[in-house]
C-alpha cells in the first residue's frame, strides 16, 4: 500500500465497508461458499464460518436461505465439529446432494496434526437445516501416494452414476482432481485421475501444485472443471476452469483481485451457476469491526468462444433496484448500488473525496476493461493494485458494456463479453459518495 496515513478507524468510520445485499453473518470469519443446492421454493447454500475472528476456533458450516438468491435468511449453523469424531478440529469444503428425501453432505474433516483432511459424509433428514453425525468415504491416501493435499469432495449424478471429484496435488504428478465413481453415495470406487497438470503458467496464471475445491460443470455437452489453484508456500491463488476432456487449457475465471473457493450449482432454475468467497483485499490488522469474509453474488456461467468460462450475475438482482437516475457526472450515491454503462468507451470514477476515489476503465477499441483502486482508500491495511480483463466486450450482445456493483467494501464489475472483476476497497471517506461516468450511465441504489 503506498498511502502511508489514515483517518482513526471506529465502528461510524467503518459502516459505510459492510456489505448490505452480500452474503455474510453481522460478526465473525466466513470463507468457502459450500454446498448451494435448491430445495422447493429455496435455494440453500452454506459456508465456512467461524463466529469470531480467531482463525484457531474450528470451522462450522454456516448455512443461509434464499427464495429468490438475493435475498438470505441466516439460520444457526447446519454443521459442527462433532467431539472427538472426525472433523473434531472443523467441518471444512464440499457439497450437497440430493438423496432421496433425505440432503446428503460430502465435506471435509479436519483432525489437527493429520497431513489430509478426511473425506466425509453426513446426512440432513429434516431439508438440510442440519446433518447428522459423519463417517469416512473414501481412504486417505497412502504414504506412497506422496500428496502433499487431498480435500474437498464434490459430488454429482450423470450416466446413471454417482461421481465424486477430490482436489489434489502429488509431488511426481503435480495438481490433480481424484475421481471416484459410486452407485449408492454409499461404496465409493477409485476411478484414477479425471485431470491432472504439472505445476506450469497458462496465459501468465499459475496452475498450482495443488488444486482446492474442484467442481464440475457441464456446459454446451462438455465437461467443465473449476478449481482453486494452491500451493505450500504460496497459498490460495487464482480460480481456473479448462476442459477436462481436453489437454487441460486453463483460463481465468474471475480477472480481479479477491475471488476464491468457487462453489458450483450444477442445475438452477437459471442454470449453471457459481458462487465464490471474496477475500479482503486487507491486512488482519485492519479486521477491527469484528467481521471478515463475504459471498460474491450467485453467477449464472456459460462458455465463451475461447471455452473460457463467463459469467453474469443472477437476474434477480434486478428487483434489489431503487431509485433510477442518470450516473452522469455529479451524481450522488450510498454503498450500495449499481451503475450501468450501455456501450462504447467510458470512465467510471467513484470520487470518495479529493483524495480517495475508485476508477474503472472501459476501452472498446483495446477490448479491454480496468479497475484501478490505487488511491481508493487511505487505510494503510487496504490492497491496492490494478486489474485488467481483456476481451471484455461482445457488441452482439444484449447486455450492457459494464455492469458495476458496490455494496460497502465489496465491487463487482460484470462486462458484456461475460468478464467478471471482483475487488475489495475501503475508503475511508463515508458516503455519500460522487459518481464521475458517461452521459448514458445509469444508477440504482440496491436495497434488500
Amino acid at each position: 500500500m503506498t498511502q502511508t496515513h489514515s483517518a482513526p478507524r471506529s465502528a461510524e468510520t467503518v459502516a459505510h465497508h459492510r456489505p448490505a445485499f452480500h452474503l455474510r453473518p453481522p460478526r465473525g470469519y466466513i470463507n468457502d461458499p459450500n454446498g448451494p443446492i435448491e430445495v422447493g421454493r429455496d435455494v440453500h447454500l452454506y459456508f465456512q464460518f467461524r463466529p469470531t475472528l480467531d482463525l484457531d476456533v474450528p470451522v462450522e458450516w454456516g448455512h443461509a436461505t434464499s427464495s429468490d438468491y438475493v435475498r438470505w435468511t441466516l439460520h444457526r449453523p447446519a454443521m459442527a465439529p462433532l467431539p472427538g469424531g472426525p472433523d473434531r478440529d472443523g467441518c471444512w469444503s464440499g457439497n450437497t446432494v440430493r438423496d432421496g428425501d433425505r440432503i446428503r453432505a460430502f465435506y471435509s474433516g479436519r483432525i489437527d496434526g493429520r497431513p489430509y483432511q478426511s473425506v466425509l459424509t453426513a446426512v440432513s433428514d429434516d431439508g438440510g437445516n442440519s446433518f447428522g453425525p459423519p463417517r469416512q468415504s473414501i481412504p486417505d491416501p497412502l504414504p506412497s501416494e506422496q500428496a502433499i493435499m487431498f480435500r474437498d469432495p464434490f459430488v454429482w449424478r450423470e450416466h446413471q452414476a454417482w461421481w465424486m471429484a477430490v482436489g489434489a496435488g502429488y509431488t511426481d504428478r503435480g495438481a490433480s482432481i481424484a475421481l471416484y465413481r459410486s452407485t449408492d453415495l454409499q461404496d465409493w470406487t477409485a476411478e484414477g485421475a479425471l485431470a491432472e497438470l504439472p505445476r506450469s503458467h497458462a496465459a501468465g496464471e499459475d496452475t498450482g501444485a495443488a488444486w482446492e475445491c474442484p467442481q464440475v460443470l457441464t456446459l454446451d455437452g462438455r465437461r467443465i472443471a473449476v478449481v482453486s489453484s494452491w500451493s505450500p508456500e504460496g497459498g490460495p491463488n487464482q480460480v481456473l476452469s479448462f476442459d477436462v476432456d481436453t489437454p487441460a487449457n486453463p483460463h481465468r475465471v474471475d480477472h480481479g483481485t479477491n475471488f476464491y473457493a468457487a462453489s458450483a450449482l450444477r442445475d438452477s432454475r437459471f442454470g449453471p451457476l457459481l458462487f465464490g468467497w471474496l477475500t479482503e483485499g486487507r491486512d488482519s490488522p485492519g479486521w477491527t469491526d469484528g467481521w471478515a469474509g463475504v459471498i460474491s453474488l450467485p453467477r449464472v456461467v456459460w462458455l465463451g468462444a475461447d471455452s473460457s468460462l463467463r459469467s453474469a450475475p443472477v437476474p434477480t438482482v434486478d428487483s434489489l433496484r431503487t431509485g433510477s437516475g442518470s450516473a452522469a457526472d455529479g451524481a450522488r450515491t450510498t454503498p450500495h448500488c449499481e451503475i450501468e454503462v450501455p456501450r462504447g468507451s467510458g470512465r467510471v470514477v467513484v470520487h470518495f473525496d479529493d483524495q480517495e476515489r475508485l476508477e474503472i476503465e472501459l476501452d472498446e477499441a483495446a477490448n479491454t476493461l480496468a479497475i484501478n483502486r490505487g488511491q481508493a482508500g487511505l487505510d494503510p491495511h487496504a490492497h491496492d493494485g490494478w486489474m485488467q480483463a481483456t476481451d471484455a466486450f461482445d457488441r452482439t450482445s444484449e447486455r450492457p458494456a459494464a455492469r458495476v456493483f458496490l455494496d460497502g467494501s465489496v465491487v463487482e464489475v460484470f462486462t458484456s463479453a461475460g468478464r467478471v472483476l471482483s475487488t475489495r476497497h475501503y475508503p475511508t471517506t463515508p458516503p455519500p459518495w460522487r459518481i464521475e461516468a458517461p452521459p448514458n450511465a445509469r444508477h440504482w441504489t440496491l436495497a434488500r
